[in-house]
This record gives C-alpha cells, sequence and structure tokens, in this order.
C-alpha cells in the first residue's frame, strides 16, 4: 500500500506524525512525507523519505503580497480566523507540488497533520481516504473554517464544494483530557519524538538536586530573552538544576551562567524522565511529551491555540497555568515551587501517563488505517 503523509509548516507539527508513519515503512508499506522545503532535514532524519512541495516557509504567510507585514489581531476569535487563513494560505502553496505528486505516485491512502489542510484536498483529488491525525490536543475549530474560507478559489478550480471530511481520526489525546464534544476517535498512544544528537550521561542521569526543565520554544526572540535571563537568575538562586531549551545563541545573551544551569540542545525523549517539573510555552509536543513521561508542568500558552488544552491539564490537576500577560520571571518561579511543593501535580501527572501507556500503539492504529484500503 502506498501512504502519502502530508505535513505541516513546522518540526512541531511533524514530530507527531512521524510514530505512524515509521510504523507504515516497518509494515512493509510505501511511504512518503510531503512538506515544505526547509523541513525535509527534519522528515529525512527520521528514516521516512521525504518530498518538497514547495519551497516557502511557514513565516511567510506573516506577509502580504506586496511585503507588508499583517496585523495580528488581538481578540482571541480575531486571532483564531488570522491563524486559519495562515494556514489555509500555506497549504494552497503546498498544493502546487502535491497535485502533481499524486498524479505521478498514485497513493492509495493520505495522512495529514490535523494543521495540514492541503492533505485532505490531495486525497479528494486523487479519490483516495484521508487520515486525519491530530497533531497535539486539539485545536479551535474555527481555525478549521477559516481555513476552509481561504482554500476557496482552489477548491472552486478542483470542482469540490467545501472541504472533504476525513474517514478516520486519529487522536493522540488522553480520553480524560479530550473535549466533551470531540469526535469519534481511533485513539492513539502518544510516542515522544525530537530532533537527534549525541546523548550525554547528564542528559539521562539525574543529580541530587531537583530538576527543572525550560523549554522556550519559539520564544526565543530578543523580547523574550529578559525573561528567560530573569528566570535564570530567580531559579538559579534555588538548590535545583536548571536546563534551558533552547538556541545555543540564547547562551550569550544570556551572559555567565551559575554552574547549576544549561542552556542549548537538550532532546525532551531523553531528559524528560528525569525532571521533577517542565515550564514551557505549552507547544503541543512538548506538553504531550511531558505527559508520556508522568512529569508536572509549568505552561505559559503564548500560542491562543494552546489555552484550552491548557486549561484541561490545569483543571486535571498535572500542571499549573501562568497566563502570558503574568509571565514575569517572579510569577514563573513561584508557579514552579507550588508545583514541586504539592505532591498531588506529580501523582496526576502520572495516572495521565499511565492512561496514556493503555492507548493503542502507532502499529496497532495503523491496522485501522490499513482497513480504509480495500
Amino acid at each position: 500500500m502506498r501512504m502519502l503523509f502530508v505535513a505541516g509548516g513546522s518540526s512541531g507539527v511533524i514530530f507527531s506524525i512521524i510514530p505512524l508513519a515509521q510504523a507504515a515503512r516497518h509494515a512493509g508499506h510505501e511511504v512518503l512525507m510531503a512538506g515544505p522545503e526547509n523541513m525535509m532535514p527534519t522528515i529525512t532524519s527520521a528514516g521516512i523519505p521525504g518530498v518538497a512541495v514547495t519551497s516557502r516557509d511557514m513565516l511567510e504567510t506573516l506577509f502580504d503580497e506586496a511585503g507588508n507585514r499583517r496585523v495580528i489581531p488581538a481578540d482571541l476569535h480575531e486571532r483564531y480566523l488570522f491563524n486559519g487563513r495562515q494556514f489555509g494560505r500555506y497549504a494552497s502553496w503546498c498544493l502546487e507540488g502535491l497535485l502533481p505528486l499524486a498524479d505521478r505516485w498514485r497513493p492509495d491512502v493520505v495522512v495529514g497533520g490535523a494543521l495540514a489542510f492541503a492533505a485532505p484536498v490531495v486525497a479528494r483529488y486523487a479519490g483516495v481516504p484521508y487520515v486525519k491525525h491530530a497533531v497535539d490536543m486539539g485545536e479551535p475549530r474555527t481555525i478549521d473554517l477559516a481555513a476552509a474560507a481561504e482554500l476557496a478559489p482552489d477548491l472552486r478550480r478542483l470542482g469540490f464544494h467545501d472541504m472533504p471530511w476525513s474517514d478516520l481520526f486519529v487522536d493522540i489525546c488522553p480520553p480524560s483530557l479530550r473535549e466533551t464534544d470531540a469526535p469519534p476517535a481511533e485513539l492513539m498512544r502518544y510516542v515522544p519524538y525530537s530532533t537527534k544528537g549525541p546523548v550525554e550521561p547528564w542528559m539521562y542521569t539525574k543529580g541530587r538536586r531537583t530538576r527543572l526543565l525550560v523549554s522556550a520554544g519559539n520564544r526565543v526572540t530578543p523580547d523574550y530573552f529578559d525573561i528567560l535571563g530573569g528566570l535564570v537568575d530567580k531559579v538559579g538562586r534555588l538548590d535545583v538544576e536548571l536546563l534551558v531549551m533552547a538556541p545555543e545563541k540564547a547562551a550569550g545573551h544570556l551572559g555567565r551562567l551559575p554552574d547549576n544551569v544549561r542552556v542549548g540542545w537538550v532532546p525532551l525523549d531523553v531528559v524528560a524522565p528525569t525532571c521533577d517539573v517542565v515550564m514551557s510555552h505549552a507547544g503541543g509536543t512538548t506538553v504531550l511529551g511531558t505527559m508520556h513521561y508522568g512529569v508536572p508542568q509549568v505552561l505559559v500558552p503564548y500560542l491562543p491555540y494552546a489555552r484550552g488544552f491548557t486549561e484541561r491539564l490545569c483543571a486535571y490537576g498535572a500542571a499549573k497555568m501562568v497566563p502570558p500577560e503574568e509571565d514575569s520571571p517572579e510569577n514563573i518561579t513561584q508557579a514552579c515551587k507550588e508545583v514541586l511543593e504539592n505532591p498531588a501535580y506529580r501523582q496526576r501527572a502520572r495516572d495521565i501517563a499511565a492512561e496514556m501507556a493503555g492507548l493503542p500503539t502507532p502499529a496497532r492504529t495503523l491496522a485501522a488505517v490499513e482497513r480504509l484500503v480495500v
């Protein structure tokens, strides 16, 4: 069987779909993963054949045709619409390479990340089943509607009257954290994945100190260095080991660091099991990867779509939220102390990890995809 996986425009939304693609290859299926040119190293380093379908970068969606930066709305609803149109615009660029690929390779099924809106379009174009694959714990549906509106000219050109529905939805969110009105789904265990590099002993070995991991994510911009610097200063005074996942350049901006602070590349799937708490920007793969290992979290949901699942995880008792407008080093440090000192956070995090471990593996979930192809 030929399985075409369609990836989104950043590594964060690719990591989640890699385990199922790897399972398909291990089962003997022919697999290709289509995505943007700048994401080919991420895809191919996972042992998956990658096909670049656009040379354009996801960040280009922030600019109009004249090169002017679009104004990001402050209103939450308008921000969802803005983001949806971004994803729709990007999907339109991807279709330029995806449609010819479908003509030449003729897939039997298309699997697309939830935010890769070109996937359902190319599946209908090829006349094959479409599998929607979650990339985190759920996005506002307003994003889907706005993406469909942006893709309207492409849909009309192809003779489609609406966005195609999925034939199967693979969800990686554990049942206890799914939205009450979540659609029916084939539930699958989330398997953590991250960029690879040489693993050093300190990454998988915990010392006597409490270990606190900070994932800076895409927030490592000039305006965020002050927050990181303040956090390092505040937490550095505690008897903890502080690890900061960030580009190496961040260390230079933070100046001389205490002995108990490390800044740089940190493989989450190796380090997370050794941590006592993980503080992050609430990126989907970071949150899910941390949940997988039963580690409590402190979350600052900078991206609007992350607010919903952040609140659900906090209501469950496995995390503490710091609103973005209150993300001072003092507030973040206080939240970390609360999570560390209250064992209930750790217990609830372990409960979630146990629930995730009981879900079907990607290899078992693959069987549901195979049944779509007759």
